[in-house]
């Protein structure tokens, strides 16, 4: 970019997910002419999701998962906005949130995830933390860890929601309290492991049982106290540690947008724009793929940085359109708690700990595009 072009075009990135940070690794060996770049996000890191349930097992220190988007931003010859957007005024081409001034943009892109609090929940916000984002959450657990280790907390653990991702902090959590005789349950109000095959659901629910992971399924919690939860069915259950991992509900001041959206997520096309708006673009878990619906998964967010590039570039008038086509199956590689993995595909299950050190080493490649 000519930095003193009087009029370069603004390109302004709305949150630090993993397609962003890609996107920005990219531009650094290959910048949009004319263009300047500015990323808004509440930290100057963001912490790689695929490396949470080792981190909370005790395996990675908690630095080992930053992608530090700020040196991502000036590698990329842009700059990082500290904030938080919450409105996009398409009409005047300005975004506005907390902590930075109304930008305005030419073309915007939003990679913001999900989030997995439950609002409508009586005493959630008080006494819960959401695995995502998962910053706070991974707070959250270091300050409760530090005081049951040093006696002044109970080890019981509530998690909402049995999906795969629910089972994995489980197992994650569980083998982290070994040593303090810990007690583990997963709440869920309908079948626990509904979407994986038949023969990695029954082994993942073999593994909670041999840490002692208790599965309550069918069963709706209805508030939450400081140290127990209330069911619909009449029973309290103790918890001095309760995580959601339930919902995947999308940021609410999208609703706001005016975009066309999907249950809350914006709708895209193929080449990852905005249905109602050729300038805006949407990547990651907050965006709905109209041509090819999926799971929200990392997988995804991951492959669209080289077509979202690709279409930015576009869009600013060098190249040509790529369009984004996602599998429809993926490698699903699921810790175990120990340093072992089960990995999922076709509905055929493998495990051991060589699918641990397969992960890891996947986790350090992603890793290493960013230390540079």
């Amino acid at each position: 970019m000519n930095r003193y072009d009087p009029k370069p075009r603004e390109l302004v990135l709305i949150g630090g997910g993993h397609t962003h940070a890609l996107l920005l690794h990219q531009l650094a060996q290959a910048p949009l002419q004319n263009t300047a770049i500015s990323l808004i996000t509440p930290s100057p890191k963001a912490p790689y999701t695929g490396m949470l349930p080792g981190f909370i097992a005790g395996h990675y220190a908690r630095e080992d998962l930053d992608i530090d988007l700020e040196h991502l931003s000036t590698q990329a010859g842009g700059r990082l906005v500290p904030g938080k957007a919450d409105r996009l005024d398409r009409a005047a081409g300005v975004i506005g949130g907390a902590g930075f001034d109304d930008m305005r943009f030419d073309l915007v892109s939003v990679d913001i995830g999900i989030t997995s609090d439950l609002p409508a929940l009586p005493g959630y916000a008080e006494h819960a933390v959401s695995a995502k984002p998962l910053g706070a959450y991974a707070r959250r657990w270091q300050d409760w860890l530090t005081k049951v280790e040093d006696g002044a907390l109970r080890p019981d653990v509530v998690v909402l929601g049995a999906g795969v991702a629910g089972v994995e902090l489980a197992l994650a959590m569980a083998f982290r309290l070994q040593a303090h005789a810990p007690v583990l349950r997963i709440i869920d109000r309908g079948r626990a492991l509904p979407n994986i095959g038949h023969f990695a659901r029954r082994r993942l629910l073999s593994h909670l049982a041999r840490f002692g992971v208790e599965v309550l399924e069918h069963t709706q919690v209805t508030a939450i106290d400081a140290d127990h939860l209330h069911c619909a069915d009449g029973r309290t259950i103790g918890a001095s540690f309760v995580v959601g991992v339930a919902g995947t509900r999308p940021q609410d001041w999208l609703n706001g947008t005016g975009l066309e959206l999907e249950n809350g997520f914006i709708k895209v096309d193929h080449h990852l724009r905005a249905l109602s708006d050729q300038r805006v673009f949407a990547v990651g878990d907050c965006a709905h793929m109209t041509h090819a619906p999926r799971p929200k998964a990392g997988v995804f967010a991951v492959r669209q940085a080289p077509f979202l590039l690709a279409n930015l570039r576009a869009a600013t008038g060098g190249g040509a359109w790529r369009a984004y086509q996602p599998q429809r199956d993926y490698l699903k590689l699921v810790s175990l708690g120990d340093k072992t993995a089960l990995a999922d595909k076709w509905g055929l299950p493998l495990e051991g700990r060589w699918l641990w050190r397969l992960k890891d080493g996947i986790d350090a490649k992603f890793m290493q595009q960013f230390r540079g």
